[in-house]
């Protein structure tokens, strides 16, 4: 199985693509924003994208959607073809599309909105942490995506605030926080130790 960044030579998996990520809406009954082949290719043509092949058979997808100026990142589309789900291809295809998401665009917070509980604890393994819809993107151009969702009207009537989706947020900068967090912490208690033994020191002269 390979797993690799599309380009245009994959162009011709554009149509099994959008029909598998359908099919699997109406298996779930769960709300899907559509997807077309001339979609999948933009994403293809700017390599955007991963696709998971088994020699030439496709096997599994996912893609990247641009926010906000760059400022926001989404990955979506995740979809394993069912001839190749149970065996953590999903997981896989989602780490990789993590991975070309941070190498493309390391200063975007990643995002994502699911009803599905095993592509949230994929999500949370990777870093990412439950928001609310308010900390995702204003960028008008991704809600407009939900419109061919059956749940969209529960989107409207709450004014964007919630639906049935969970909103997902990767921050890179709040990794950087901890980080620092942790170096301060320690660079604290080495003063604290030295001012100690100082002390110490002085009070037995």
């Amino acid at each position: 199985m390979n797993i690799i960044v599309a380009n245009t030579s994959h162009f011709k998996y554009a149509q099994i693509i959008c029909d598998t990520i359908a099919d699997s809406a109406k298996v779930r009954g769960t709300g899907i924003a559509k997807r077309t082949p001339e979609y999948i290719r933009k994403k293809l043509e700017n390599g955007n994208a991963v696709i998971a092949l088994d020699d030439d058979i496709f096997a599994g997808f996912c893609y990247i959607e641009i926010w906000g100026h760059e400022k926001y990142v989404a990955n979506s589309g995740l979809i394993v073809h069912p001839d190749y789900r149970g065996k953590g291809l999903a997981k896989q295809i989602k780490a990789s599309i993590f991975k070309l998401s941070q190498e493309k665009f390391p200063d975007a917070k990643i995002f994502g909105i699911t009803t599905g509980l095993p592509v949230m604890k994929i999500n949370y393994e990777l870093g990412y942490k439950p928001v609310t819809f308010s900390e995702l993107t204003d960028d008008p151009e991704f809600w407009k995506g939900c419109q061919t969702c059956k749940n969209f009207d529960v989107l409207t009537r709450t004014d964007q605030k919630m639906c049935l989706c969970t909103g997902m947020l990767y921050d890179p900068t709040s990794k950087s926080k901890e980080k620092e967090k942790k170096v301060n912490s320690r660079a604290f208690k080495r003063l604290k130790s030295i001012k100690e033994s100082l002390f110490l020191k002085k009070k037995t002269k």
